[in-house]
C-alpha cells in the first residue's frame, strides 16, 4: 500500500491509518483472535502433558518428542508458504483458521481418551503448522492495509498486542482448567476453548474483499498450486540471499531462537525441581516477565529504528541479550525473572526488525515465501537448541555450560549482523525482488 500524506509515524499515525484503511483494524482483529487461540491451545496442551495428575511425563522426554515432531514441519512447512503468494491471502487466513479449529478439536478428543504423549504431540504438530501458516499470512498481508511511513510502528503494535493475546489466551486456559479440572477430561474441555476462538478469527477474515490482502501478482501465475509449493522455498531463499537486510535480521532471529530453546528446557526442568516455583506457576511467572519485555519492545523498537537504524538496533539487541544470558548463571529466581524480561525485549526487537525488513525490502509476489523461510529459521533453531539442551542438561537443570553457550550465540549474532547488514540501495523502504533485479524492470 502506498504512503499517504495523512500518515505520520508512531501511534498517532497508526490511529489515522485506521480511518484511511478500514482493513487495518480488521487485520488486527484477525491477529488478536488468532493469537488468543494459540495462547489457549499452547497453555492447555502444556498443562495437560506436564502438569496432569493422570500423566507422568518426563519433561526431557517431552522436549525430545517435540524436537522430533517439529523438525519435519520445519523442513516441509516452508514449501506450503508459497501458497501465500499463489492464492488469495484472505482465503488462506479464513480456511487455515477453520482447519486449525478442526485439528484442535481432534487433539482434545485424543487428550480425553487418554492417548499417549506421542499421539497428542502429533496432533499438536498439525495445529502448530496451521498456526504458523496463519501468522505468515498476517505478516505478508500487513503492507496491503498499512501505510509505509508507519509500517514500523504498526508492525510493532500488531506483533506486541499479539504477544499480549497469547497471555490472554493462557489466562483463559487457566480459568477453564480451574472450572473443568486438571485431569484428561478437564484438559480436553480446556483445549476446546481454542476451537471457538479460531472460528471467530475465520469469520472476521471472511470480511475482507477478494485479493484485498494480495498477492498483487501471484507468483508463477497460470501454474498449479502444486508447482508453487515445489518451488516456493527456492524462491524465498533466493529472495533472502538478494536482501542483506533480511539475511542479517534472520541471523539475529536465529541466534535468539537458539538461546530461547535452551532457556525454555532449562526453565521446565528447574520448575519441575521447584527451583522457580511450583510447576506451572513458575513457568507462568517467567513467561509473564518475558511478555512484559516484548510489550516494551513495541515502544523501544520504532524509536530506535527511526533514530539509529535497523543494524545498530539489532547489534545492540544481541549484545544486551549476551549480558542478560550471562546473568542467569546465578540461577537466582529474581535474576531469572529480570533476565526473562530483558530477553523478551531483545527477542521481540529482533523479530520486529526482521518483519519490517521482509515487509518493505521484499517484493509482494515472493513475500509469503520469505516469511516461510523465516518460519524455517524460527523452528529449526528452536528444535536444534531443545535437542542439544535435552542431551546436555543435568537432572537439576543447572547447566552453566549451556548458558555460556547462549552468551556466545548472541555475540556471534551481533558480529554477523554487523558484517552482513547493509542498507537497501534505494533507501530504507526500497522493495527488492531478485527477479526484478535480474530483468532490470518490473512488469
Amino acid at each position: 500500500m502506498s504512503g499517504s500524506p495523512h500518515a505520520t509515524p508512531g501511534l498517532r499515525g497508526f490511529i489515522r491509518s485506521l480511518g484511511h484503511s478500514p482493513g487495518l483494524g480488521r487485520l488486527l482483529a484477525v491477529r488478536l483472535t488468532s493469537q488468543i487461540t494459540d495462547g489457549v491451545f499452547q497453555a492447555a496442551l502444556f498443562a495437560s502433558i506436564l502438569f496432569n495428575p493422570e500423566r507422568h511425563a518426563d519433561p526431557l522426554a517431552v522436549a525430545g518428542g517435540l524436537a522430533v515432531l517439529l523438525l519435519p514441519y520445519s523442513l516441509i512447512g516452508p514449501f506450503a508458504g508459497a501458497l501465500l503468494d499463489h492464492w488469495d491471502r484472505r482465503n488462506v487466513l479464513m480456511y487455515a483458521n477453520v482447519i486449525r479449529a478442526g485439528l484442535i478439536a481432534l487433539v482434545a478428543v485424543c487428550i480425553a481418551a487418554g492417548a499417549s504423549e506421542t499421539v497428542v504431540l502429533i496432533g499438536a504438530l498439525a495445529v502448530t503448522g496451521a498456526s504458523r501458516f496463519v501468522a505468515s499470512g498476517l505478516s505478508a498481508s500487513l503492507p496491503h492495509v498499512a501505510h509505509r511511513d508507519v509500517i514500523v510502528a504498526t508492525n510493532a503494535l500488531f506483533t506486541t498486542l499479539g504477544a499480549g493475546m497469547l497471555a490472554v489466551g493462557a489466562g483463559i486456559a487457566a480459568v477453564l482448567r480451574a472450572i473443568f479440572g486438571p485431569d484428561n477430561s478437564g484438559s480436553a474441555f480446556t483445549t476446546l476453548g481454542g476451537v471457538v476462538i479460531a472460528l471467530i478469527a475465520a469469520t472476521i477474515a471472511h470480511g475482507f474483499g477478494r485479493l484485498q490482502l494480495g498477492p498483487d501478482e501471484p507468483d508463477d501465475p497460470g501454474r498449479s498450486a502444486v508447482h508453487a509449493i515445489t518451488v516456493g522455498l527456492g524462491h524465498g531463499a533466493r529472495a533472502v540471499a538478494h536482501s542483506r537486510t533480511v539475511s542479517a535480521a534472520l541471523s539475529a532471529i536465529g541466534a535468539h531462537r537458539l538461546v530461547f530453546g535452551i532457556n525454555t528446557l532449562m526453565l521446565l526442568v528447574l520448575s519441575k525441581q521447584a527451583g522457580l516455583g511450583d510447576g506451572l506457576f513458575g513457568v507462568t511467572v517467567v513467561a509473564g516477565f518475558t511478555a512484559g519485555g516484548a510489550f516494551l519492545a513495541a515502544v523501544v523498537t520504532p524509536i530506535s529504528v527511526e533514530r539509529y537504524g535497523r543494524r545498530p538496533t539489532l547489534v545492540a539487541a544481541m549484545l544486551i541479550g549476551a549480558v542478560a544470558e550471562l546473568s542467569l548463571i546465578t540461577f537466582n529466581p529474581v535474576v531469572f525473572c529480570i533476565g526473562a524480561f530483558v530477553l523478551g525485549l531483545i527477542g521481540q526487537m529482533a523479530k520486529l526488525c526482521g518483519d519490517v525488513a521482509m515487509q518493505v525490502d521484499i517484493g509482494d509476489m515472493v513475500r509469503g515465501q520469505v516469511f516461510s523461510v523465516q518460519d524455517a529459521v524460527f523452528n529449526i533453531a528452536y528444535v536444534g537448541a531443545v535437542t542439544l539442551a535435552a542431551v546436555a542438561i543435568p537432572p537439576d537443570g543447572r547447566s552453566v555450560g549451556l548458558l555460556v553457550f547462549g552468551v556466545v550465540l548472541y555475540l556471534v549474532g551481533a558480529v554477523v549482523v554487523r558484517v552482513v547488514h547493509t542498507p537497501p540501495h534505494h533507501g530504507p523502504l526500497a522493495v527488492t525482488d531478485p527477479r526484478i533485479e535480474a530483468t532490470g524492470h518490473q512488469s
